[in-house]
């Protein structure tokens, strides 16, 4: 089982999740997150001064079996991709175990595919 994080920008968040759900990523959880990224300069948009070094995204964050992980990636490149600073990062990590609370269910077979 992995882990998958990515940050991506708020702008392309539903096209991120309508990609994934035809990458068979059935469940994740996404929350706001506010970032500092490279791009560290003052800007006026409408006559206001305003600072870019703090940045609000969304993160989403998938657990799924390994055999799903890289087309769980490759959905969120093709969907999330501007080409410019500040797409956003994916981080993939081992998960050692999972439980559900409901049934006591441990390991791969609490995760449920639909195939």
């Amino acid at each position: 089982m992995k882990k998958i994080e990515a940050i991506v920008r708020k702008t392309h968040f539903e096209e991120v999740k309508q990609a994934l759900f035809e990458a068979d990523i059935n469940w994740f959880s996404y929350s706001e997150v506010k970032a500092i990224g490279q791009d560290r300069e003052d800007r006026i948009y409408r006559g206001v001064m305003y600072s870019t070094d703090c940045i609000s995204r969304i993160e989403i964050t998938i657990i799924c079996r390994d055999q799903f992980v890289q087309g769980a990636v490759d959905a969120i490149i093709a969907a999330a991709r501007t080409g410019e600073v500040g797409d956003g990062r994916i981080f993939v990590s081992p998960v050692d175990d999972t439980w559900s609370i409901r049934t006591g269910e441990h390991g791969d077979a609490v995760l449920r595919d639909r195939k």
